[in-house]
């Protein structure tokens, strides 16, 4: 399972011009539509792919069986499989490969700068004598929603916790 962070706003246009099951079908042979915004296909070496759009993000599965390598037609295929892909990802997403790389750095930063204020908090409050339980709920309540939010997949709004939980106890 893969996730790729959507340019704002490019849902709705995908939505209002057929859906993601129109856009998949410019570059897949069989596809369906199995909700409102996710897609079940296939095409070539792509044995499965499911996708969705779920909380600004494309969120991808995909199965992919090897081809003949011995076989320059089903290597070239192959090939051509893979452009499909990274031209429907460009499409599906507003970004092209590099910006989605990028996007995918920032976001893994954010749970890593997250789950960094947790574990500072806690161990702050482990060797502090002079917070008081109030400040020490307040971080509690904080690690819970960061937690929360974490398990969410919801990175921004996790480092958005985790710059409060920071905050109190500068």
């Amino acid at each position: 399972m893969e996730r790729f962070d959507v340019k704002r706003g490019l849902i709705k246009e995908v939505d209002g011009n057929g859906g993601l099951s129109t856009l998949a079908s410019e570059f897949f042979d069989k596809v369906e539509q199995t909700s409102e915004n996710s897609i079940s296909a296939s095409h070539g070496v792509m044995e499965s792919i499911e996708a969705r759009y779920e909380n600004s993000a494309l969120i991808v599965d995909v199965t992919n069986v090897p081809p003949d390598f011995d076989d320059p037609e089903s290597m070239k295929s192959a090939m051509d499989d893979r452009k499909r892909w990274t031209t429907f990802l460009d499409e599906a997403t507003g970004y092209n490969s590099k910006q989605r790389g990028d996007k995918a750095k920032e976001w893994a930063k954010k749970a890593s700068k997250a789950k960094s204020a947790i574990s500072s908090a806690n161990h702050f409050m482990e060797l502090s004598d002079s917070l008081t339980q109030d400040q020490r709920d307040s971080a509690n309540s904080l690690i819970k929603e960061i937690e929360a939010l974490l398990g969410e997949n919801d990175n921004t709004k996790a480092a958005g916790k985790a710059e409060k939980l920071n905050k109190l106890f500068s």
